[in-house]
Order: C-alpha cells, then structure tokens, then sequence
C-alpha cells in the first residue's frame, strides 16, 4: 500500500462515521490517485487545493448563492455571499472582490499545514493599504490558488465587511450590503443560483505541497505576522504532494 492510499485509509478510519462510511474507502491506489487527478468537471476546472468524493456526491460548478451567518456575540444575522470559480478565474475576481472594502484593510491569514487538516490557525494583521496588500498577495497567487491548507480574509472591521479565498478556494463575503461584491460577480459571468451545493457540503479532501509550506511562511513574513513555532511536517521523501484533511459534511 503506497503512501497515499496508506494516509487516506488512516485519515477515513479515525474520521469517518461507521454508520456512513466513505467514498474512498474501497479503492484501489490506481483508482484513488486517477480520482484525484481529475481537474476538469464540464467547463469548471479545480484549483490543486481540493478534490470531491469518489462518488461526486457534490459535482464542482461555478455559481454564487446567498446564505446568512448567526452572530451569536452580536445577536444579528449577516448576510453572507458565497460563489464557487473555475481555477483560472479565481484569484483575478478575488483580487477585484476586494475594492469595495475600502483603502485600509485588515488580514487574516488561515493555516492547517501543522494541524494537519484536524483544524486550522488564524494570523491576524491590522491596518494594511489595500493597493500595497494586493501587489504583495499577486506574488503568491499559485499559494492562494492551489493550498488547500492556505485561506486568507481580507475586512474591513469598521464596516463591517470581510471577503475570504478559503482553503476550498471559495470565495465568501459577509457584508450588511452585497450589491458592491454581486457586482463583481455578474461582470465576470458569474451567475446567481440559489440551489447550487459547494464541495464543503459534502465528503472532499485537501492537498498541499512541501513548497507551499515554504511560500506560506514568506507571505506570513512579507505580512509582518508573528513568527509561530516550527511546523511538523510529515513529508516521505519520496512523495512530495500531500493529501489530507478529509472533511465530511452529510
């Protein structure tokens, strides 16, 4: 059994419910590592971040829908947005999604590497100029577009308003007023359609890469982020790509 096959099969044994058990749970090596390199479902193309479950239980599409978050602390509900694009459009309509904010902005910088998709570490950096912010975020675009242990939040705490490329490479807005970011959407083609399902709903796996490690920590630098401690990663030789974190939503 090869690595890969071997840490799926341990990550879907500890996590997965008996009861409900896992798409990936009977294959063959060459059936899951031809699985998980498909890249193209119709005209939608995945970033290298995430893949579904074997049995496409959720089929990736592009499309945005509307959603609401309950703020326990606030007692209010925000009024979320949520849109799924093909790879080679993400990071572009992203970059655009932030101008509504405003001319300084904070960051939240989102990392599983070290917990290795069992939970994920939050580095915060106030104040930044946006035009400054997203010249230094072009320089790791391939990061941002293709670590499924990297997510990044750029708000507005005054506003408020908060745009996130997850680690699922979904783009979620939560904002009072969404016209500004529907705009974006609709220039770029995307449509609203309220009954679309994103990979999150359903069982999917995360990847990463030993040089996205390294990337990650330069942005974590560039940004002025504190220093954490040195990440434990479980990286063989002879496999430098990385599949973990499965997550399942049933």
């Amino acid at each position: 059994m090869g690595f890969l096959k071997r840490f799926l099969h341990n990550v879907f044994r500890e996590e997965a419910s008996p009861a409900i058990g896992s798409s990936f749970e009977h294959l063959s090596e060459e059936e899951l590592e031809s699985h998980l390199e498909i890249r193209q479902y119709g005209d939608f193309r995945l970033s290298d971040a995430v893949r579904p479950s074997f049995d496409l239980q959720i089929v990736p599409q592009q499309g945005f829908r509307h959603d609401v978050y309950l703020d326990d602390d606030a007692h209010r509900e925000v009024p979320v947005l949520m849109a799924s694009l093909s790879q080679e459009r993400i990071f572009e309509v992203f970059m655009e999604m932030l101008d509504p904010l405003g001319d300084v902005v904070d960051v939240v910088l989102e990392t599983s590497h070290q917990k290795h998709g069992t939970g994920h570490e939050d580095l915060y950096r106030e104040r930044m100029d946006l035009p400054v912010l997203k010249s230094m975020l072009w320089d790791y675009e391939e990061l941002l577009t293709h670590d499924g242990f990297t997510g990044l939040a750029v708000l507005n705490p005054h506003t408020p308003q908060e745009v996130q490329l997850d680690e699922h490479k979904l783009l979620i807005v939560y904002a009072d007023q969404l016209e500004a970011f529907e705009n974006v959407l609709k220039r770029n083609s995307v449509r609203c359609n309220e009954k679309i399902k994103f990979i999150t709903e359903a069982e999917h796996v995360h990847s990463s890469h030993e040089d996205f490690l390294k990337q990650f920590e330069e942005l974590k630098m560039r940004l002025g982020m504190d220093e954490s401690d040195d990440w434990d990663w479980p990286m063989p030789e002879e496999d430098a790509d990385f599949y973990d974190g499965y997550e399942g939503a049933f």
